[in-house]
């Protein structure tokens, strides 16, 4: 974005300013300036000079020997120009001034045996516009020996700024100087609107049908009459030419001056080229050919959104017009329009063409659907200004459904707690109003606002904090010697995270982190998963449900290259959708998770061991062993199914209301997506649910002092029958005695009969202040061991 420092004078004060501190304040608030131009340095030892005489070249036919008067001295200049006359003041570069078109230095030169002290200057050479006829021909008024810049107006600063995609609301004079305006505490002096006006949905000259209100949500049109095409007055043409634009003609340098005056992008049709003086915008019907102003022929595609007459296609929607309806020197009325469209059909469009353009370059990043009307009428008073004519009071405004202003709020504690110190109230008001967000609600430790449409980046209170940080400056951020920070392992889920890494590097584990997006056919849960508006590729094109995929992309890449042995885990957020549409965050899930993932060999073969691979209770053994060290977990292998969708035989679940984990053997055919013929066990953990079952913070225990009593039983049962049911059993028949049952062997053979299997199990007894009697623990083994038999059909086996 080209900004010239006198063009925003027009609208903030800033003579007190140095352009220094314009320039820091612009880039630490989000809006980088890349370059700083002075362009009164171009026009070095080139002023205004007076042509006293002029005579024929004696050996050459097209030079002129001219005397050249610079107000105190007289110069021989030979010059080329055919227009070249006495009595003219004219651009004159003396010796050792720098030409601008070209950057080379005017020398004192012999000419066909004739000596030049100087050269005068054509427009193009000074880069003023593309016209190199002849010499530039300078006003009356213009005094002899003044600098050219002086003359000119051109002493002038001019900023190349760098505007973030968001920031679409920048992408002019008015926008930037909103932003100096909340830096520095200014008031913007606002173009003036005098026209008089009545909205309408058509007029007496024109009519305006928007068939596709999704592609263009507003459409609005001012006709100006008997309006005469000619040059622009050197005002508009010196506005333009400063930020490097070459002026057309007043109509169109009127457009492409509230381009970058307000942002708005506008375009002038030939009323009386416009079949049936009617406008449909509406979307392309086939795929075809259309001429747009650069005389180029352009393939559009179906569905691309078109402006249209009562005939046939005039102007592709927000990005070029056509050949066929352009502004040209008979043209006397004028229909001039400033849309609204939505940004993706601009987008789409520009990318297939590979056109881009000042209009479209602002209508895809989004432009402010509630200025149209504004800043047609603020182009077509200029245009009535350097062109006469009359503006139509019956301006056009085809908007069928309004954009409203987003409301916000923002608590003051929370941007503290955010920024880690405090902005003063007054401060953050102040900055606020002076971005235009008008202040709905005022309470204690919030204040609401109502958000312009031409800032449909804010959507959240983080949002607004960002924007209150980057106008009070990042170089306002006090300095503080030491910073404390009180880390609960209850509360801080980054600290917990961090532990679980430690814990799984420890246990021989390699953190790897894959694409939170994921193609159509990789992804788990599809119905549940997000779609992505916008995706770079169809390989991410859904966010992911689950860890599972990306590692298994992980893997297979390993295994290709040979590497086996495979311990990975993996700590990501999963999205999930709760509802058919997404219309709010209310309508999907953010959870983080944790995937452990076994394949291959857990050993290689040496003279001390055979070669191992990886199995189900190694997942199961790292599995238990991390919930043992960070939560508050018991027995979270208890629970599983003998088959599921995606794991073979092992379902692992926690006893908790929602699943805290599940994992197991994954099925062949998931893997052959992934084109893995290997086994692979993973585990996959709600971390946010597991946080919550932190441990306490380990304690001092004593050793016990009294002994343990160990008794060991088996028990012949159905096979059907699981380990967590006789486990439950053998708790609840028990007391408070014991205090640990372990499963510590399993058969299964004919010999026991048919569907059977037998389950061996330690009880372990003790009490912290006394030693046990051996007939009390008698009494409740026995117990036990009925109960089991009775209420599980079991047998105790000798």
């Amino acid at each position: 974005m080209i900004i010239s420092l006198n063009w925003l004078s027009q609208y903030i004060d800033l003579t007190d300013i140095s352009t220094e501190e314009i320039v820091e304040k612009l880039t630490t608030c989000g809006a980088e300036v890349e370059e700083v131009i002075d362009k009164s340095s171009e026009f070095n030892n080139i002023i205004v000079g007076f042509v006293e005489t002029t005579e024929k070249h004696p050996n050459a036919d097209r030079l002129s020997i001219c005397k050249v008067f610079d107000g105190s001295e007289h110069y021989n200049v030979v010059c080329g120009a055919p227009n070249v006359a006495a009595g003219q003041k004219v651009p004159f570069a003396k010796v050792g001034a720098i030409i601008p078109n070209g950057k080379f230095e005017i020398k004192k030169a012999k000419i066909r045996g004739e000596v030049s002290l100087g050269m005068i200057c054509a427009e193009d050479e000074l880069g003023l516009s593309d016209d190199h006829s002849g010499i530039m021909v300078l006003d009356d008024d213009a005094i002899v020996g003044e600098s050219l810049v002086k003359h000119l107006k051109m002493d002038d600063i001019i900023l190349d700024i760098a505007i973030t995609p968001n920031r679409a609301d920048a992408l002019s004079h008015i926008g930037i100087a909103r932003d100096l305006a909340a830096i520095f505490d200014r008031k913007i002096k606002y173009p003036a609107i005098s026209t008089k006006f009545n909205l309408c949905a058509k007029n007496d000259d024109a009519e305006v049908v928007i068939e596709n209100p999704e592609g263009c949500p507003r459409y609005s049109a001012v006709i100006i009459k008997d309006a005469a095409v000619k040059e622009s007055p050197e005002w508009l043409k010196q506005r333009l030419t400063s930020i490097g634009l070459r002026p057309i003609n007043n109509i169109v340098d009127v457009t492409n001056f509230v381009l970058h005056e307000v942002g708005q992008p506008l375009h002038a049709f030939d009323l009386n080229n416009v079949a049936m003086h009617k406008i449909i915008v509406r979307n392309n019907n086939a795929k075809d050919k259309f001429v747009t102003l650069d005389s180029k022929e352009r393939e559009m595609l179906p569905n691309d959104l078109m402006i249209c007459d009562g005939e046939k296609p005039v102007a592709v929607a927000g990005v070029m017009g056509g050949e066929n309806s352009e502004v040209t020197d008979v043209t006397k009325d004028i229909l001039l329009e400033s849309a609204y469209f939505n940004p993706s059909y601009i987008r789409k469009t520009a990318k297939h063409l590979g056109l881009s353009s000042d209009a479209s370059y602002r209508f895809e990043r989004g432009t402010n659907p509630n200025n149209t009307v504004n800043a047609a009428l603020r182009a077509a008073e200029l245009i009535v200004e350097t062109a006469g004519g009359n503006i139509v009071n019956d301006i056009i405004d085809i908007y069928p459904s309004k954009i409203t202003n987003n409301e916000v709020a923002v608590r003051y504690s929370r941007i503290e707690k955010i920024l880690g110190f405090n902005i003063d109230r007054e401060k953050t008001l102040q900055i606020l109003k002076g971005l235009e967000f008008s202040i709905i609600e005022e309470k204690d430790d919030s204040v609401k606002v109502s958000v312009p449409t031409f800032r449909h980046d804010i959507e959240r209170e983080i949002d607004l904090i960002e924007e209150i940080v980057r106008i009070y400056g990042f170089d306002g951020i006090p300095n503080i010697d030491k910073i404390s920070l009180a880390l609960s392992p209850q509360t801080d889920q980054t600290s917990f995270e961090d532990l679980i890494r430690s814990k799984l590097v420890s246990f021989g584990g390699t953190e790897v982190v894959s694409n939170s997006l994921l193609s159509d056919g990789k992804t788990i849960n599809y119905d549940e998963s997000i779609k992505v508006m916008n995706p770079q590729s169809s390989e991410m094109s859904r966010l992911r449900t689950s860890l599972i995929p990306g590692m298994l992309l992980n893997i297979s890449r390993n295994l290709k290259a040979n590497e086996n042995g495979l311990n990975f885990f993996e700590i990501g957020h999963v999205f999930r959708l709760k509802s058919d549409k997404i219309n709010s965050f209310e309508d999907f899930e953010e959870e983080s998770h944790l995937l452990i993932a076994l394949c291959g060999n857990k050993n290689i073969t040496e003279w001390y061991q055979k070669e191992d691979q990886y199995n189900f209770y190694d997942l199961s053994g790292m599995v238990e062993n991390l919930f043992d060290s960070v939560a508050a977990v018991e027995n979270v292998l208890d629970n599983y199914t003998e088959d599921d969708d995606i794991f073979y035989y092992k379902k692992i679940k926690s006893a908790y209301d929602k699943i805290l984990g599940e994992g197991g053997k994954l099925k062949k055919d998931l893997l052959e997506k992934f084109d893995i013929s290997e086994d692979v066990y993973l585990f996959e953990v709600n971390l946010d649910l597991l946080s919550g079952l932190k441990r306490d913070v380990n304690k001092f225990e004593p050793i016990l002092k009294y002994p343990k009593v160990f008794r060991d039983f088996a028990f012949i049962l159905d096979k059907k029958i699981k380990y967590n049911t006789v486990v439950n059993t053998i708790n609840e028949s028990s007391s408070k005695l014991l205090k640990k049952v372990n499963l510590f062997d399993i058969f299964e053979s004919e010999t026991l009969g048919s569907g059977k299997k037998s389950l061996a199990f330690q009880l372990e007894y003790y009490e912290n202040d006394r030693t046990l009697r051996d007939e009390e623990i008698d009494k409740e083994f026995w117990k036990t061991i009925e109960t089991v038999k009775t209420k599980l059909k079991a047998n105790l086996r000798g």
